[in-house]
């Protein structure tokens, strides 16, 4: 839903901003637009080391605690134990569960045939696919190259931009702060940020549930050409809210389901404005920490840990295909800025969908599913159920991703890859969850069709 294309998604926008529905990349999380840009040369090496670049050097958020002197450091270490304690302790869990064992070689043959199948149909340079069934086993195998100039393999140790899989990460933030009584889901934008269009009206719900009503910026002329013509350039929030303040409204409040970036720009301006800290710091410390995420961060900018898969994008003036490796992200930072790997992408699938962080009445009206114009399809706070998998899509210039959660089955699959060039109006990211639960899960097939609007 994150997806970058805005010239692809946009033109079908302004005929009809209603359902650009969700287009594959649309309702269901699949990038902004090229809000995911990774973070170059963060940390360059591996082990410990590497984890301790991508957790602590990556802006104010983290350079934040070492500010505090050795006690606020001792604090800080006494909980990375606590919590990497916690994370043996689930690990150790899903070995119980027999996740330690692979999937049988019959159905690992099924598989490994699917996704070559559709990586030749696709063109995808590479993808790693993770899929995690308990009592029956795991499946984890990257194919392809993650840099076509070098010929690097994609393997599973890799960096990669999630793009609107961010969402889930704003959303969990807000729902968080509804937690601590110090925001309501229906309470006004305008009682935390003024000059919205109709904040008045609009609600924090209505934006978690993409039913503002507002204008998405992604899908201005203006905001495309400039993003096209200079992708390194950085963007503040209040520069992209603008480009869709410039118009009117869609519909009104509530009423229908428009995928849209703007609505999270909001939202994460409402977790600082309400937290006093930078979103980034608010999500380090209340998301990834306490869900054992050791790979995961919110870049401020252009920057990417290594090792880090070559993305590749056609989303550009000329339609010629380019790496984007390096385009800044900040286009769609709280919809699309963050960067993480396979491995804490299935931790933090099941943590999403069964609403570990946060109260059991929370996650429940996250978990509201509302129809979003697809058969089989419903969206709820910054998260989605299609065909009974819980979680959301990432997509942009240059990555797409997919994290999700079969809550009958407790069954976790995970797909990312380098490139979001279309097929057929599909994202790459829908085709290889469709091959992979024709498989595993043929009463609960994965798939987001093309929209007809």
């Amino acid at each position: 839903m994150t997806r970058a294309l805005p010239h692809r998604r946009n033109t079908r926008a302004r005929r009809g901003l209603v359902v650009t529905a969700i287009a594959v990349a649309g309702l269901i999380p699949v990038a902004a637009t090229p809000a995911n840009a990774a973070v170059p040369g963060v940390a360059a090496t591996h082990g410990h080391g590497h984890r301790h670049g991508a957790d602590h050097e990556h802006g104010r958020a983290r350079a934040h605690h070492h500010e505090h002197g050795h006690g606020h450091r001792h604090d800080h270490a006494r909980g990375d134990e606590q919590r990497e304690d916690r994370r043996q302790d689930a690990d150790a869990a899903a070995d119980a569960d027999g996740l330690s064992a692979e999937l049988s070689p019959e159905v690992a043959a099924k598989l490994d045939a699917a996704i070559k199948e559709t990586m030749a149909r696709t063109g995808v340079p590479g993808v790693t696919v993770g899929l995690w069934l308990p009592g029956k086993g795991h499946y984890l195998r990257s194919f392809g190259v993650a840099d076509k100039k070098t010929g690097a393999p994609m393997t599973d140790d890799l960096f990669m931009r999630i793009g609107s899989v961010t969402k889930t990460f704003t959303a969990t933030a807000v729902l968080e702060l509804v937690d601590d009584g110090l925001v309501g889901l229906d309470d006004p934008i305008s009682k935390y940020i003024a000059g919205v269009p109709d904040g008045d009206r609009i609600t924090v719900r209505n934006l978690a549930e993409m039913r503002s009503g507002l204008f998405p910026y992604s899908a201005d002329p203006d905001f495309i050409k400039a993003l096209e013509s200079n992708p390194t350039r950085p963007f503040t929030p209040d520069e992209l809210l603008a480009y869709g303040y410039k118009h009117p409204n869609v519909a009104p409040p509530g009423t229908q389901f428009l995928y849209n970036n703007s609505n999270y720009i909001l939202l994460g301006l409402l977790v600082e404005k309400v937290s006093g800290i930078s979103l980034e710091e608010f999500i380090q410390d209340r998301v990834i920490d306490p869900s054992c995420l050791r790979h995961t961060l919110f870049p401020e900018g252009a920057e990417f840990p290594d090792p880090h898969a070559h993305g590749y994008t056609n989303q550009t003036l000329d339609g010629a295909t380019v790496d984007a490796t390096d385009w800044n992200p900040s286009w769609g930072w709280a919809a699309g800025a963050m960067i993480s790997d396979v491995h804490d992408l299935r931790r933090w699938a099941k943590d999403l969908a069964t609403g570990t962080l946060l109260s059991p009445e929370t996650q429940a009206e996250r978990t509201k599913f509302l129809g979003a114009g697809i058969p089989g399809a419903g969206y709820g706070l910054g998260l989605f159920d299609v065909q009974g998998w819980i979680g959301h899509n990432g997509s942009l210039p240059g990555y797409e991703s997919l994290v999700l959660y079969l809550p009958e089955q407790d069954a976790t699959l995970v797909v990312v890859l380098n490139t979001d060039i279309l097929t057929d109006g599909h994202e790459p990211s829908t085709l290889f969850g469709q091959a992979v639960t024709k498989i595993v899960t043929p009463d609960n097939v994965y798939f987001l069709p093309t929209p007809t609007k």
